[in-house]
């Protein structure tokens, strides 16, 4: 499992899920939405730690920077 997760992509997606979790206590969303976007939140701060995204993956996709190789 090769990263291709670029440090962008990592903070983009952590601040998304921070903006989740945040409307979530708030009580800006609630119900299924809640919980469906809590998930994809989920997965993105694991996909962020791990530096790997398994939809980039089949489509050869890589936000990494090249010299970082």
């Amino acid at each position: 499992m090769n990263a291709n997760m670029g440090t962008t992509d990592k903070i983009v997606r952590i601040l998304l899920a921070a903006l989740v979790i945040v409307l979530y206590f708030t009580s800006v969303i609630s119900g299924l939405t809640a919980i469906i976007l809590l998930v994809v939140a989920g997965i993105f701060i694991v996909t962020s730690f791990i530096s790997f995204c398994p939809l980039y993956y089949p489509f050869g996709i890589s936000t990494r920077n090249k010299s970082a190789h």
